[in-house]
């Protein structure tokens, strides 16, 4: 039994059992991934993988319980590796986040000047994607913290804390009848042409809720992920913009005026995940303490090792 044998069971299962991708995964042959497992199941005596002549198409029942245990000893693998570093008192490496654009943007950078005074031989590498994208990068151990909104909770590898909460804002150029209009009611809203964030991206589901609960049909015309496209758009007279409330700021934003939107859509809570059973190094709790201040160590670390998340 060896690691490469190992990552080929784990990568087959992520990857649809297309071994042509989990040979771009590994760095090898689609020959050399089929020998590795077969010579896996011969040695374990147990068939992991289901079959249709020569194509893998799922687990077996056996297989389901052995991928688990091999998540675990690659995970431990990885901790190990970190382990190491840190008793050496190595404090250089790479700490890897994933973050929607909004948080990258707007939430993250107090946290990325602040670390980087502190580690500063320690490099951060920004990854910028939807939700589901972030979870998987987390999981897989290409990142090391996935930062998004409640989406993250809904992985059961995935141990995610609450970190703070904001509201959205509706965004019209200056002049705007809207600005009339106070408070504004989601029927306003909805005589005017929309632009917003794409399904999936910065509390969009929060937005088509109150539509859906009021029985109001919206007219959205254009979606981004990216708060400054929204506005740029908004500036443009395409539409009016709701956006998340860190991403609008009266002295940058010139030209667009901000109307208060929290009593029309709900809060929207920012979580940060950390994969399951995985070490974390100094360097980490301190990019996290920074981020978000509230969270202790010493819970983060009960919470990784714990059977429910936190």
């Amino acid at each position: 039994m060896n690691f490469q044998q190992l990552r080929s069971i784990r990568e087959a299962a992520r990857r649809n059992y297309n071994l042509t991708e989990v040979a771009n995964a590994l760095f090898t042959s689609q020959p050399g991934v089929s020998r590795q497992i077969r010579e896996l199941e011969d040695e374990l005596g147990v068939v992991i993988f289901e079959r249709n002549g020569k194509r893998l198409t799922g687990l077996t029942e056996p297989g389901k319980g052995i991928l688990k245990i091999i998540d675990r000893l690659l995970i431990e693998a990885e901790n190990l590796q970190h382990a190491s570093m840190e008793y050496k008192g190595q404090s250089t490496g790479t700490l890897t986040v994933a973050a929607t654009h909004t948080q990258a943007r707007y939430a993250l950078p107090k946290a990325v000047s602040h670390f980087r005074k502190t580690f500063p031989d320690v490099r951060i590498a920004l990854q910028q994607s939807a939700p589901e994208h972030i979870a998987e990068w987390v999981l897989s151990g290409k990142a090391d913290i996935g930062i998004a909104t409640e989406g993250l909770s809904q992985f059961p590898d995935l141990v995610s804390f609450p970190c703070y909460r904001w509201s959205h804002l509706i965004v019209v150029p200056e002049d705007h009848p809207l600005l009339a209009r106070t408070p504004v009611r989601l029927e306003d809203l909805a005589e005017f042409q929309l632009i917003t964030y794409d399904v999936g991206f910065t509390g969009r589901g929060h937005i088509d809720d109150a539509f859906d609960k009021a029985g109001v049909r919206p007219d959205i015309v254009l979606t981004a992920m990216d708060s400054d496209v929204i506005k740029q758009y908004v500036a443009l007279g395409l539409g009016v913009g709701i956006v998340a409330s860190m991403a609008f700021d009266h002295g940058r934003d010139k030209g667009l005026r901000a109307i208060e939107a929290s009593h029309l859509f709900a809060q929207n809570t920012t979580r940060l995940a950390v994969r399951r059973g995985a070490y974390l190094r100094q360097y980490a709790y301190e990019f996290i303490a920074q981020f978000a201040p509230e969270l202790k160590r010493g819970d983060i670390e009960q919470a990784l090792l714990g059977s429910e998340a936190a």
